[in-house]
């Protein structure tokens, strides 16, 4: 990724340099390991340090600590709250057994995607992490439809920690023995140097990892303990994501917006039977009549021919006709080659399809992939 490339990231943050910026609690951090910061989110972060090429190696070979305080983390308490969450989400979220981890949707009354999102079961209730650039609004839809009995806490006094790569497992248990025993999509409570760390086994890589909530004014003092771990460097934005994009995760805002739905998006597996047939969630019924009639158009993988990358808002086509969008797109480090993701009419969404995309005034040659482009390394529970 280039450093246009970079400047193009911050652009898509939706925000501006002259814009004001909240500090992350790790900013005076990132900037002290040599950190190129970049508006984001509202945020003022970490896009590279190292470089986004070799943060994306490291990686995929060991571990890498990325800062992702900007993420929305929710706690949702009352008698009754899961089943208050599932009149907003699709998932079964009352069923959640304490520590199992489940990724939803926030849906409009049209079936659109307002937001994705990763909801745990806790002891006393629910933890909910949202993306950063939707969490006000988020936090509004959730208040507006939860009832009043249930609480909703917007945890401002913690940062997110994601360690991600195959070596993060050995990393984080010589700090914690113990939370190896996780598996993908499992959570605990962990206790560190008198501080609690709530950790679950789950990232936006494709590979293992975890994602660590820890109190704000302790969360320099883990870093600093994470890094000094011969397996672990610092990572920031660009590496994450051409890391999500190889992954085939869709990034909201960019792959996943209210004018698009869950079906189309590749997303069904996060509306189980059960709910389908249950229904009672917004948007349940334009969801029955795109499942019930086909989505028109669905999400791709697309391998590029020769080094170009596609942008998002690069037009697809089928000889001289429009039919699809890309979403995002960039150059995989993994496969040395373009890559990309978007939508195209549901006819031309076999895999083998051959396509073009228009790039700078120019057609470059284009095959529909399956996803993800690069096998995810879940630590899964067998069975």
């Amino acid at each position: 990724m280039s450093e246009a490339d970079c400047d193009s990231m911050a652009d898509e943050g939706g925000e501006t340099a002259t814009l004001p910026l909240d500090p992350l609690p790790l900013a005076g951090w990132h900037r002290a390991h040599g950190a190129r910061m970049v508006p984001f989110a509202g945020y003022d972060m970490p896009i590279q340090y190292d470089g986004i090429m070799a943060e994306h190696h490291w990686t995929r070979s060991s571990a890498s600590l990325f800062d992702v305080s900007h993420m929305g983390q929710l706690r949702v308490t009352g008698e009754g709250a899961g089943e208050a969450l599932e009149a907003v989400l699709p998932g079964n979220i009352a069923g959640l057994g304490e520590g199992q981890v489940r990724y939803s949707l926030l849906l409009d009354d049209n079936g659109g995607v307002l937001d994705d999102l990763m909801v745990t079961r806790m002891a006393d209730g629910y933890y909910l992490v949202v993306n950063g650039a939707t969490k006000w609004d988020d936090i509004a839809h959730l208040i507006e439809h939860l009832p009043d009995e249930i609480t909703l806490n917007h945890m401002t006094d913690h940062a997110l920690l994601a360690l991600q790569g195959p070596g993060a497992a050995g990393a984080l248990a010589a700090l914690l023995p113990g939370v190896e025993a996780l598996f993908f999509m499992q959570a605990g409570a962990f206790a560190w140097q008198g501080h609690e760390l709530w950790i679950s086994r789950s990232g936006y890589t494709g590979e293992d990892g975890f994602e660590i909530s820890v109190a704000a004014d302790a969360v320099a003092q883990l870093a600093d303990a994470l890094l000094a771990l011969d397996a672990v460097r610092p990572a920031g934005l660009g590496a994450r994501d051409s890391l999500r994009l190889e992954a085939g995760l869709p990034l909201y805002g960019h792959d996943l917006d209210p004018l698009t739905d869950p079906i189309s998006a590749g997303l069904g597996f996060a509306i189980p039977r059960a709910r389908r047939e249950q229904g009672a969630f917004i948007g349940h019924a334009a969801l029955m009549e795109r499942i019930a009639s086909g989505p028109v158009r669905r999400r791709v993988g697309l391998l590029l021919d020769g080094r170009q990358p596609a942008r998002e808002g690069a037009t697809l086509l089928s000889g001289d006709r429009e039919v699809g969008t890309v979403t995002s797109g960039g150059f995989s480090p993994t496969l040395e080659r373009p890559i990309a993701m978007g939508y195209v009419t549901t006819d031309l969404a076999a895999t083998g399809t051959l396509l073009e995309v228009e790039v700078r005034n120019k057609r470059l040659a284009a095959q529909v992939c399956a996803l993800p482009f690069v096998p995810h390394r879940y630590h899964r529970k067998e069975g």
